[in-house]
Parts: C-alpha cells; structure tokens; sequence
C-alpha cells in the first residue's frame, strides 16, 4: 500500500509556479494559520499579482510578511482577512489591504463548514507524508480540517521541518483528500521567542501562582505576563499540574522539564498536553515532534468552554488591554486601533468558570506610557471604540501588580471599590470622582470611610 501511495504522490507533485495558476481574479483562497501559512506558493502568487484583481486571502497569526504584501500596490491585487492579528497583521492592516475578522476561535472551524464563502483554493504547510499516506498539519489543527472541507483545490507544501504533531483528531490529511502537493524549500520554522518577564510581570505572576493548586491545568495567553506566570510554576513547588490550551507555548516545554506537568489529574487525556496550534523557539518544536506528552486538537474540541468546563480546577491566564470600572475587559484594540483579537480569551474565561474550582485570571500592568507620560488601564469607561472583549459578567480575577479582585457575584459599586484598589495609586481618587459620577459610588466605599474616619 505504500507503494501505492508513493504512486499517487508523483502524480499529484507540482510546482509552486504551477500551484499558483490555481488562482483567479475574484477568488477567495486559504494560507493555512500561523506556522504552517504557506510560503513557496505565496512566492509564486506574488510573482503573478499583475494578472490578479479582488483575490481574497484568508489567515491569522501571521508570523512573517507574506510576499503577496511585498509588491508594490499589493491593495490592487490581494485584500488580506486576519482571524487573529499580531504586528504583522497590524502592518497589512494599516496598508489599506487588510482587515480583521471578528471570532470565537473556538466557531472558527463551524464558520468555515457554514458561514464563510467557498474557498477556491487552501494552501498551507505540512510535514512530510508517512507510509499510511497521511501528511500532518504540524503544531496548527486548530481549523484545517474545515479549511480543506470547504475548498475546491487544497494544495499541501511539504516542508521537511514541521513537526508532527499527534494524539488528538483533525490533526492531518490524507493524500486521497489532497488534489496537488509542492515539495516546499524547507524553510526554517519562525522563532518566537518571550521577553524577559519585567518586574511589574513578576509581580503580577506572584498573585496568580498563589492561587493555582496542585493538579491543576493551565492554559496561558501569549505575552510577558502569562511567560512569567510560567516561569515562576517552573521553579514553584506545584506538582501534577496538566495542561489544555490554545496556544502551546516555551513555557509550557519549560515546566515540563522542571517536572510539574504530569497530567495525572486530568479528567479528560490524562497524561496528555492538549492543545490547538503552537509557535515559538526550536526547543518547542523539538518537544512537541513526535511527542506522545502532547496531542494536537481541532479548537473546536480545545476551547469549547463546556471541554474545558470538564476540567477540574481549570487556570485561565491572559493579557488586557484595559478594563473599565464595571467590570468590562477590552484586550484586542485601543479605541478603533485594532491590536489582536478576541481569540480564545473568552472561550476560556467561560470555560474556567464552568470547571469545578476553576478560576481565569486577566492580569495588565497597572499603567502604560502615553506620550511620556503615565496613563491608567484601569479606567471609569473603556475607550470610545474599544472592543470588549469579555464582558462584565464573564470576568472573574483582575489583576494588577496592586492586587488582584474577583468580580463574580459584586455589584456595581463593589466592583469599582475593587478594581480601584488595585488600580495605581496615582489614579486612584480619580477614578473615585468617575465613578461618584457614574452612580457606581457609595460613600461608605473603602477610600471614602478612610477619609470620613480622619
């Protein structure tokens, strides 16, 4: 039979010149996601973009420029659609051909087999074909499945670099589902690396890990403050700790090999490191190859928040932007500055929520620099413009290096008592005055009996 395979490997092998003929004016095609986005096609396609009108792109959590964005006046040709922006995104967005796609990342596969247009063509990277003809997606199931259900042409570049990543379903394709393949240049996969953790990232992290019991399991957002949060499980004395995320990450590998992670109190893939793309340094390429401590999952299955509800004692940890003084969260723009997106943030707010002992944790710096100077994150109302993200009756911890308060169960008045304490203290009288003004107030508020009792 692998004879066989190898057979129907040779005919369907093409060029990248070739795959790119697929493509034609109007067309809606796919690049796959995040580390497995195609890259030779993409080369091709570039070198086409003068016989191209209105081509429409669809990918996310770019981690290089595609070269369709190269050219000059790429707007005329190609219109990029992002499910989850990062500064690449940002970039194609402010050169007037990008746009961004508002999700729940765990819909994104039922998007693709219900709402989304008919793709004419998906291109994404892959790992070489093994010897029961399956080519695997790498460390980026999350939707490809649907992808390919969708589409008319799915065209694999084999690259001999991505790992296999294994355990789960939905996690590769078979050469009887492929229509074309291009043996790619077998380009070195991207490097995505942490910031150290800053001493406000370690503050914060100290509050969450306090919090975080023996057996848990994790997820962790992307970002010096969740990368800190890692880093300090790493050389805690937590034991048995299992992990279900979104995004698999160094940190995740980091406290492996320090010995927390087992898995062994999972109530689902025990034993196991569940997740739904990966991307960051060759040392997490290297671990999740091949690996049986980590199964790769459609994000259908990862963060649907009643999978993770079934967890026990489920850490949610992940960034923001702002949060208002009712409770609001907005971790994907600034105003109308569009930043990232929701992703998985919500999903796993609720998800935690619904485990037994559960807990989600948004943590921000308590300030950011504005034009040199100061400006709070804790703020009476978000922005005009603002996304929010997870709304005030998902949000569970804040934290601040200040604090950290629970929302659940509080009322609007304690709320804004909460999030002022652990707002910075230059901000916080205020934010007091906002929220006397906004009827959120009472005078029996904390600040205010301290001064009644002076």
């Amino acid at each position: 039979m692998a004879s066989t395979f190898m057979e129907e490997y040779k005919n369907k092998l093409i060029s990248a010149e070739e795959a790119a003929k697929l493509v034609k004016s109007g067309d809606w095609i796919d690049y796959g996601w995040c580390v497995g986005h195609a890259r030779d096609v993409d080369k091709a396609l570039a070198a086409r973009a003068e016989e191209l009108v209105d081509v429409k792109v669809r990918g996310g959590v770019t981690l290089w420029m595609p070269e369709i964005f190269k050219i000059e006046n790429p707007g005329a040709h190609f219109t990029w659609n992002s499910w989850h922006c990062t500064g690449v995104d940002r970039k194609i967005l402010d050169m007037g051909c990008g746009f961004y796609s508002p999700i729940r990342y765990s819909e994104v596969p039922r998007y693709y087999r219900e709402n989304v247009d008919r793709i004419s063509v998906a291109y994404f990277q892959v790992a070489p074909m093994d010897k029961h003809g399956y080519f695997n997606y790498g460390p980026q199931a999350s939707h490809q499945t649907a992808v390919c259900e969708k589409s008319d042409y799915v065209v694999v570049e084999v690259n001999e670099k991505m790992p296999r990543c294994l355990g789960g379903y939905e996690d590769s394709i078979h050469i009887s589902q492929v229509d074309f393949i291009v043996e790619g240049s077998n380009a070195d996969l991207p490097q995505l690396g942490s910031a150290p953790p800053t001493e406000v990232d370690s503050k914060v992290a100290q509050l969450i890990v306090e919090e975080i019991p023996n057996g848990a399991c994790l997820q962790l957002g992307i970002g010096g403050m969740p990368n800190a949060v890692g880093m300090m499980i790493a050389e805690s004395d937590l034991k048995d700790l299992g992990v279900h995320t979104e995004m698999y990450v160094d940190a995740f590998v980091d406290i492996y090999n320090a010995g927390k992670i087992t898995g062994a109190r999972k109530s689902i893939d025990r034993f196991r490191q569940s997740f739904a793309l990966g991307a960051g340094t060759n040392k997490l390429y290297d671990f999740i190859n091949d690996n049986p401590a980590v199964a790769s999952y459609p994000v259908d299955y990862t963060n649907d928040p009643y999978t993770v509800g079934r967890i026990d004692n489920f850490m949610s940890i992940n960034n923001a932007v702002e949060v208002d003084l009712f409770g609001q969260v907005c971790a994907e723009s600034s105003g109308i500055k569009h930043i990232s997106g929701t992703g998985g943030q919500l999903d796993f707010v609720m998800g935690a929520y619904l485990s037994k002992g559960g807990k989600s944790f948004i943590c921000l710096s308590s300030t950011y620099n504005k034009g040199g100077q100061p400006a709070s994150r804790i703020v009476p109302t978000l922005k005009n413009g603002s996304i929010v993200t997870d709304s005030r009756t998902t949000a569970h911890y804040i934290v601040t290096e200040y604090g950290k308060v629970c929302l659940k169960g509080k009322s609007t008045w304690e709320r804004a008592e909460g999030l002022i304490d652990i707002a910075d203290p230059q901000f916080r009288d205020e934010l007091v005055k906002q929220a006397e003004a906004m009827k959120i107030w009472r005078r029996t508020n904390k600040q205010d009996a301290q001064k009644i009792a002076l």
